[in-house]
């Protein structure tokens, strides 16, 4: 057969023509837009009843605080409902003129201070151990470390209590028997600066875990062949850590450091709890004062005034975490 009778065989195709003018248009495929709408909204739709729940659990108390820290709310508003006076900044003036204040905000940051050293120094001396160790020991820790830190407050400190009871605590009682120290009845609370020692070691056993396990999470991504080569060239063991190893654990480091920092500057139950729900104005610090300004004087304002007031002074604190996290994205 020739090619000129397979063509003639050929069933003839029929082709749709647009006249000009007609108004006719070609048939089109279904449209997409709306199909890739619905998708790009889908992400939102999923993620919008926690955003309903971080408003109502911490947007909606914020605002309220802002708004009360501009008013002058007593027990009669709070409890009939009625609206509150306007003062505008006077909580805000009569605060910050207080001498009182100014000396709770150094105590606090002292405090602070003096327990995130101690945590980030502790912690990074345990992870660098757990490196050290064999695997089911390293296992066992992991486990005392994680079981520290979900004891619940209220029994950390009343474990703590006792250990610095002054008749049948455990430390008196070393003090005296293994030491030759006459710490017999001795009460370290007397002493604020024995009492934030005896509080202090509360905040810190229970962030050591935390800081101990992250830490050697990121030396467990520092490479062995850079430690081993700096080794071989001579370095020592600080030469190895400065050079090879805090570079790569650094980021990680100053995260956690942050977050000590944001955690211990609003330190409340474990001064609240250790000092029997009453503690002495020595052991007054800023979580403490906002509590005391607004439930014991019934001036619920200035505690909320003295809220926001710490929420500011933390706030360079958290950017620079923030930060952090971005560069660790980065380097990502």
């Amino acid at each position: 057969m020739s090619a000129a009778d397979m063509k003639a065989a050929d069933p003839p195709v029929t082709v749709a023509r647009v006249t000009e003018g007609s108004g006719a248009q070609p048939p089109r495929s279904a449209p997409r837009r709306t199909r890739r709408k619905a998708g790009a909204l889908l992400p939102y739709l999923l993620i919008a009843p926690a955003f309903v729940a971080i408003a109502a659990v911490f947007a909606w108390p914020l605002v309220k605080t802002v708004i009360m820290s501009f008013q002058d709310v007593g027990r009669r508003e709070l409890w009939t409902g009625e609206a509150a006076p306007w003062v505008g900044f006077e909580q805000f003036t009569n605060i910050l003129g207080d001498g009182e204040f100014w000396a709770v905000v150094w105590r606090t940051v002292i405090f602070m201070v003096v327990c995130v050293l101690a945590t980030m120094v502790i912690g990074l001396g345990i992870s660098m151990l757990m490196q050290r160790m064999d695997t089911w020991v390293r296992l066992l820790l992991t486990a005392a470390l994680i079981a520290a830190w979900s004891m619940p407050l209220l029994v950390t400190t009343s474990i703590f209590r006792w250990f610095a009871d002054s008749d049948y605590g455990v430390l008196n009682m070393v003090l005296t028997k293994y030491l030759g120290v006459d710490a017999q009845g001795h009460n370290w609370f007397l002493n604020p600066v024995q009492g934030f020692v005896i509080i202090g070691a509360v905040v810190v056993w229970g962030a050591i875990p935390f800081v101990a396990v992250t830490l050697y999470a990121a030396l467990t991504q520092v490479p062995k062949e850079l430690e081993e080569a700096a080794a071989l060239d001579g370095a020592g063991v600080a030469g190895v850590f400065r050079y090879v190893t805090w570079p790569v654990i650094k980021p990680v480091f100053q995260m956690v450091g942050t977050l000590s920092v944001l955690w211990d500057f609003n330190v409340f139950g474990q001064i609240f709890l250790i000092r029997g729900n009453k503690p002495e104005p020595e052991y007054t610090v800023l979580g403490i004062y906002s509590f005391e300004k607004a439930f014991e004087s019934n001036s619920f304002s200035q505690g909320a005034a003295i809220s926001l007031i710490t929420v500011l002074l933390l706030s360079g604190v958290a950017v620079y975490y923030l930060r952090q996290l971005l560069k660790i994205g980065e380097v990502e």
